[in-house]
């Protein structure tokens, strides 16, 4: 799981925000994480993504995109849909995901 902070430009951007719970077990969640995460850096438009989990299994991960479009192009893309597919079967117990637009955003100290 990457723990480093996305170098997006200033906003207007778009954010894919997605918690979960994942259920018991590896099942092998972490191999497909890391692919998805090293696919989505390589998708038009992807500015990049922070993720942390914590050792309860909740976890929230932030993908961020410069418009609707390129988040539909990724929610679409066929290595992606297997693993939003495997994501429902096996690895999440709960998940809700939210799309918002970032309009300010501050850095510090």
């Amino acid at each position: 799981m990457h723990t480093g902070f996305a170098n997006t430009p200033p906003p207007p951007f778009s954010a894919v925000i997605l918690a979960s719970r994942r259920t018991a077990g590896d099942q092998g969640y972490e191999e497909m994480a890391e692919a998805m995460f090293e696919l989505a850096q390589k998708q038009p438009g992807c500015l990049g993504a922070e993720s942390v989990r914590g050792a309860d299994g909740l976890g929230i991960t932030v993908a961020y995109f410069t418009d609707e479009a390129s988040i539909g192009a990724w929610k679409h893309n066929a290595r992606h849909l297997d693993a939003q597919r495997l994501g429902k079967e096996r690895w999440y117990a709960h998940y809700e995901l939210r799309v918002a637009k970032v309009e300010r955003d501050y850095a510090g100290p």
